[in-house]
């Protein structure tokens, strides 16, 4: 049984990952802001999945992912 991803758990992956753009918060309520805004682009959202991957047990259809624009969107595919 894998462990639920929380948001929590997303922005500490997507800091220790790709950093984080100046001027973005992501203690913020980032849940529908497209990843793009929050200065991630497709590469980082790939090296995200991978550590989600790994540290939680969970594959990512590489499909789904792309479809996958917002926090609220990779947290529902990666819980589901």
């Amino acid at each position: 049984m894998t462990e639920r991803l929380t948001l929590t758990d997303l922005t500490r992956i997507l800091r220790e990952g790709a950093g984080t753009d100046e001027g973005v918060d992501l203690d913020a309520n980032i849940l529908d802001v497209e990843f793009d805004s929050l200065g991630y682009d497709s590469i980082a959202v790939l090296e995200t999945a991978a550590r989600i991957s790994r540290e939680y047990g969970i594959h990512l259809d590489d499909d789904a992912l792309a479809e996958s624009r917002t926090p609220r969107a990779l947290l529902a595919l990666a819980n589901r």
